[in-house]
C-alpha cells in the first residue's frame, strides 16, 4: 500500500472510530452542567460565610446555590495540629490548595508534605487525611465537586464548642455520605 492509500484509509477510519465518542461526550457536556440560571459572583478577600468547623476555621466563598450545585469552595485558617482524620466521601471529589503554611495530606495511603503553591487532588471513594504541621497556621482554598458538602459543614458548625462528639460527628457525616476509616 502507498503513503497516500495509508494515510487516507487510515484517516477516516480513525474518523469512524473517533467521532461517536466526541458526540457523546459533547451531548453529555450540555445536558450535564446546565448554568442557564447561575449568574456571576466575586467575593472579596474579606467575604463569605464563616464556620467553625470542629476547630477547621473555614470560609465559605462559593456554594452550590451560586453554581447550580456544580461546585463549593471555601478558604480556612487553621491552626498546628489541627486536621481531619482518615475517610471517604462518595459523593464529591476534592481539590486542596495550600495558601500558606504546611499540610500533612494523606490520599489512597501515601503521605505527602504540601506547602504554599502545592496541590492535591482527593477523588470520591479515596481514603484521605489531612493535618496542620509546623508551628505557624496554615490556609488552604478548597474546592468540591458537585456542591452539597457546605450542607454538612454547616451542621457540624452548629455543635456545641469544646472537643466534638465524635458519635455525633459521624453521624451527621454518615447523612451526607462520609465515613471515617
Amino acid at each position: 500500500m502507498d503513503r497516500k492509500k495509508f494515510i487516507k484509509t487510515a484517516g477516516i477510519g480513525l474518523g469512524i472510530a473517533i467521532i461517536p465518542g466526541i458526540l457523546k461526550s459533547q451531548n453529555v457536556k450540555a445536558n450535564k452542567f446546565d448554568t442557564s440560571n447561575t449568574k456571576p459572583k466575586i467575593i472579596k478577600e474579606s467575604e463569605g460565610s464563616i464556620l467553625n468547623v470542629i476547630g477547621d476555621i473555614q470560609t465559605h466563598k462559593i456554594s452550590g446555590l451560586d453554581t447550580n450545585n456544580q461546585i463549593v469552595e471555601w478558604t480556612n485558617n487553621v491552626a498546628p495540629g489541627i486536621g481531619i482524620p482518615p475517610h471517604i466521601h462518595t459523593k464529591e471529589d476534592e481539590i486542596f490548595r495550600v495558601i500558606k503554611g504546611k499540610v500533612e495530606l494523606m490520599i489512597g495511603g501515601e503521605t505527602i508534605i504540601l506547602k504554599s503553591g502545592d496541590i492535591a487532588y482527593a477523588p470520591k471513594n479515596v481514603v484521605h487525611s489531612w493535618k496542620i504541621i509546623g508551628t505557624e497556621n496554615a490556609s488552604m482554598c478548597t474546592s468540591a465537586f458537585p456542591a452539597g458538602i457546605e450542607i454538612m459543614f454547616a451542621e457540624l458548625g452548629k455543635l456545641p464548642p469544646g472537643p466534638p462528639d465524635l458519635a455525633k460527628v459521624s453521624e451527621i457525616c454518615a447523612k451526607h455520605g462520609i465515613s471515617f476509616v
